[in-house]
């Protein structure tokens, strides 16, 4: 089985303080997906990194790239869009939760922070449009299942919400 383009070895690299190793790569990542929106199957995702060798272990740093596919969360379409993030971390042997990933003894697999980098630049509410007025009422008209409730034109009059129903209550002075 190959090596993952991800996995990137560092034996060479960290012989030398300062020394560089660029991760340039286009990888499938199935399953990237948030409940609102998911990267697009059969898109790669870009990946373009740079490993740095520091003192405490060595850091990453670049750019991934990825296209995505939601549902607009006013009229519901389709939506596609691309994630360009900004990747800065720190592989140490000794990691601090949540802030430091672990390094290897002889390479790293960046996979987890690529993923991770896609999933939390996902919209959480994609919009198809700044001026999307939600879905089309020829599309999706509403209806009302009882036609006993008719007013004096004949237009149906839609059930109050009992939550409301202390509102009925207040004299505003009318």
């Amino acid at each position: 089985m190959p090596a993952s383009p991800l996995v990137a070895p560092l034996t060479e690299l960290r012989r030398h303080l300062g020394a560089r190793r660029e991760v340039e790569a286009s990888v499938d990542l199935p399953g990237l997906a948030t409940s609102t929106a998911a990267v697009v199957d059969g898109e790669p995702v870009e990946v373009d990194l740079v490993i740095e060798s520091i003192p405490q272990g060595v850091s990453v740093s670049g750019t991934v790239r990825a296209r995505w596919v939601g549902q607009c969360r006013r009229c519901l379409d389709d939506v596609l869009g691309d994630v360009d993030v900004d990747v800065k971390e720190i592989f140490e042997r000794m990691p601090t939760e949540g802030e430091t990933w672990p390094l290897g003894a002889d390479e790293i697999d960046l996979e987890p922070v690529v993923r991770e980098a896609v999933l939390l630049a996902l919209p959480l509410a994609p919009l198809c449009d700044e001026g999307c007025l939600g879905p089309a009422p020829d599309r999706f008209p509403a209806t009302v299942e009882d036609d006993d409730d008719r007013d004096d034109e004949g237009e149906a009059e839609l059930p109050r919400d009992p939550r409301w129903a202390a509102l009925d209550q207040l004299d505003l002075g009318d």
